[in-house]
């Protein structure tokens, strides 16, 4: 596999799994960037470190409770290494529990999966040159005030003072400024800690997007208006999906904009506003 890769897609690749280590280090569970680091290791021909992704998704999926995806994680890997002692072992005591819970339904869990965006039907109002309907738009407002209203970590005035509503019927001229940025510029809370906060809460991996090689081909493809109006940046692509730099995972209508565009899964990350600003400005013109 690593001899059909070009220098350029090699030395990507190394970029993107030196990132998602840094990731799944701080958030074992997160199954998605544990996906995208086991196809990088397939892409690189590396199956070691292939394998032990394979089995750190299990062992994610063991944590939350959904036995029959780690079950089939585990079954993925015996098909590669059918003597694998460590995953015969697990995959025993997996089916052991699983058995007597086969009738029941695996327990819902929350996280990225359920609370992004691009998994759920997002309302979509009618923007300049869009056909749709004009209907109120979700974008995250609620999920952000439930996180810092209803969690005590500022008041009801101070979120309303910050939160950003953008026309959609017009095209911003310049990134808008999200809410995390505004509230961290009114004083009210720091940066780090609204990020902190929306990862911790939103179980939303954090990346630090200035030490990407970002895909501008890619980012060029979509919107500016929409990229400018939410302040965020389709980054790369790995296989059917398209991760993507926000500072608000919660945005279903950033999510349906950029839905309109493509049909790959989008899978969302956090960074910091300024990254993601400086990245608009120099890529889209």
């Amino acid at each position: 596999m690593v001899g059909t890769l070009s220098g350029g897609e090699e030395a990507q690749l190394l970029q993107t799994i030196e990132m998602f280590e840094v990731i799944t280090q701080s958030q074992p569970q997160d199954v998605q960037s544990l996906e995208i680091l086991k196809e990088a290791y397939l892409k690189l021909g590396r199956e070691k470190e292939l394998i032990a992704a394979s089995k750190r998704i299990a062992q994610a999926y063991v944590a939350m409770g959904q036995f029959s995806s780690a079950i089939l994680e585990y079954e993925g890997i015996l098909q590669r290494f059918p003597e694998d002692a460590e995953t015969l072992a697990a995959l025993g005591e997996l089916e052991s529990k699983a058995n007597p819970l086969s009738a029941a339904p695996e327990p819902a869990v929350a996280g990225p999966a359920e609370e992004s965006p691009s998994r759920t039907e997002p309302a979509k109002p009618k923007l300049s040159g869009s056909r749709t309907a004009p209907v109120e738009l979700d974008d995250g407002k609620q999920a952000m005030h439930k996180m810092f209203v209803e969690g005590k970590v500022i008041s009801a005035q101070q979120f309303e003072a910050c939160w950003v509503s953008p026309d959609v019927s017009a095209a911003p001229t310049k990134v808008i400024d999200p809410f995390v940025q505004v509230l961290a510029e009114q004083g009210h809370l720091a940066l780090d800690k609204s990020l902190r906060l929306i990862s911790d809460k939103g179980r939303v991996g954090y990346l630090p997007l200035e030490r990407y090689d970002v895909d501008i081909e890619l980012a060029r493809s979509f919107p500016k208006a929409t990229l400018f109006r939410w302040c965020i940046l389709p980054f790369d692509r790995m296989s059917k999906s398209i991760l993507v730099a926000t500072t608000n995972p919660f945005n279903k209508q950033a999510a349906a904009e950029l839905e309109e565009h493509t049909k790959q899964r989008l899978l969302w990350y956090l960074a910091a506003p300024v990254d993601i600003s400086k990245a608009l400005r120099k890529i889209i013109r």
